[in-house]
């Protein structure tokens, strides 16, 4: 039953809101920082790649990434994260979460600072060295999912438990917008310091050769924020729930969890040696019982993830596409190197600052008030219903008068991702499975999303050109009618502990042929 319980997992989940929860958000929240940073930035920067090293002498147009040289610069570190998700999951669930952390966040900090570092002879050899510690880069900042959202999760309370985790998501969103902040920075300074006219006025002369050290320092400064946090990551104690129900160390947990809550609390090593003798709850992730448990729970978590991240991420990477196509940002000709990064950075800061940022925000303060379910339904509801307000009557959002209403509706298809899927897809998979398999589950669910990043990065850009943005918003469209579907198979966690969720603190009677009742059993 759930009040016989671990005392050091019930002080944990009735524990009023202390420093220890905020200090906990901000040290699993600037790996996501970094994270959002990392992956967006390279948005950013791929115009200013294409001007430097795919120039061809005598073209009227700044030279671009050729397709495939496009398509693997923006999807190769989601291949990275794809498989960091998996293997760190796993390994989070072997080796514990704070020995894993770690490894995680030096990863990133060496690879983001080792991109910028990319040097070669000839344009591919260059892009060949980003696109590998870019897939490095990506494997540590998979690791960063279900680590970060399981040491949140097996931290917080019941009550603010929700918050906490979406606080820790939140981040994502200070990310991409100190990433455009960078690059507006960075290019203005360039910019004063080495004046260039626009191309069509000298095509040489519109990109500076000091434009290479811009892109560098643009995905360098991903580093600095992880580099900070190193020190107090290595400092957070395990989970208590690591500690006590998959370690099987109750004194362990009970020292911990008493100097971080400051109160007393029983080791009751006996409890944990009397639940590991009884049978029922040690089954394992390929086992009937899990597949009859959480078999649902978990094509709810992959697929809704999946589904929304072809859509968040097809958004987020074709930004500055749609606002060229709608007049926001002039011809490429029009500008010199400089301008172009400065504009783009521009517009994709204003996006961020008024719909990105808020909405993440808007999940933290409601989330435990009207639930995830809702917040996920309600999301790709709206997201459905702006797709399609977009993409019906394109023609008229593309005239010059309609061009801010496009602007406006494009902004409610961020905000209700982040006041939705974009943020629940992140909680959910953190409080509904078993301790044991908690970490494991998430980075399956992160990496089915991270697939749906890989089809809308890499789908994208072939799509856009086959069947036009208009008909690529009304796919977008669909896709998110699915995920409200699937979002159907998701439980509601809200309020309650994570053992309840998971199955951990309940009784299960098992009745023999003859109608005898043959054990109870803590699943």
């Amino acid at each position: 039953m759930a009040n016989d319980n671990l005392q050091v997992l019930n002080a944990l989940d009735v524990a009023k809101t202390q420093w220890y929860h905020f200090t906990a958000i901000v040290i699993a929240g600037m790996g996501f920082f970094t994270d959002a940073y990392d992956l967006f930035c390279i948005s950013l920067v791929t115009k200013l790649l294409g001007r430097i090293y795919y120039y061809e002498p005598g073209s009227s147009k700044p030279g671009v990434l050729p397709n495939n040289v496009s398509a693997a610069i923006n999807g190769v570190a989601f291949c990275g994260t794809l498989v960091g998700q998996l293997f760190f999951g796993w390994l989070g669930d072997k080796m514990g979460r704070k020995r894993v952390y770690g490894m995680t966040l030096m990863l990133m900090v060496i690879c983001s600072v080792a991109s910028g570092l990319s040097f070669g002879k000839e344009p591919k050899a260059v892009m060949a060295a980003l696109c590998f510690f870019r897939f490095w880069l990506g494997f540590g900042i998979g690791g960063d999912y279900p680590l970060s959202a399981t040491i949140m999760s097996e931290y917080a309370n019941k009550k603010t438990r929700g918050a906490f985790i979406a606080a820790v998501f939140a981040m994502q969103g200070f990310g991409i917008l100190a990433g455009g902040t960078i690059a507006s920075v960075v290019s203005s300074a360039f910019k004063a310091k080495y004046p260039a006219p626009a191309f069509q006025i000298d095509p040489i002369g519109s990109t500076v050769p000091e434009a290479d050290y811009v892109w560098r320092i643009i995905l360098m400064f991903g580093a600095l924020p992880a580099f900070l946090t190193y020190y107090w990551r290595m400092k957070m104690p395990e989970t208590a729930r690591y500690t006590a129900l998959v370690a099987k160390n109750a004194k362990q947990a009970a020292s911990d969890m008493s100097k971080v809550l400051q109160v007393e609390i029983e080791a009751e090593q006996e409890k944990v040696e009397e639940l590991e003798s009884k049978a029922g709850n040690d089954f394992g992730l390929f086992s009937k019982q899990f597949l009859r448990r959480h078999g649902l729970h978990l094509l709810g978590t992959t697929s809704t993830w999946f589904l929304l991240d072809i859509a968040y991420y097809s958004q987020n990477l074709f930004q500055k596409d749609i606002f060229s196509g709608i007049g926001w940002i002039p011809e490429a000709k029009t500008m010199s190197a400089m301008e172009e990064v400065f504009r783009i950075a521009r517009a994709q800061t204003l996006i961020a600052l008024c719909s990105t940022v808020p909405g993440y925000w808007f999940t933290v303060a409601l989330i435990d008030k009207i639930g995830r379910f809702v917040i996920q339904l309600m999301g790709f509801f709206f997201m459905t219903v702006f797709m399609f307000a977009l993409a019906i009557p394109y023609h008229h959002w593309t005239l010059k008068d309609n061009r801010i209403g496009f602007v406006v509706m494009y902004s409610f298809t961020f905000f209700f991702a982040n006041f939705g899927p974009n943020a629940t897809t992140f909680i959910v998979p953190a409080e509904i499975f078993p301790a044991r398999l908690r970490s494991t589950c998430h980075g399956i669910s992160a990496a089915s999303g991270k697939l749906g990043a890989i089809v809308g990065s890499f789908g994208f850009l072939y799509a856009q050109k086959g069947i036009g943005i208009r008909n690529t918003l009304i796919t977008l469209g669909v896709i998110n009618f699915f995920g409200m579907l699937f979002t159907l198979l998701v439980p509601e966690s809200k309020g309650k502990s994570l053992e309840e969720m998971s199955g951990e603190a309940e009784q299960e009677i098992v009745t023999t042929r003859d109608g005898v009742d043959a054990r109870t059993i803590p699943v």
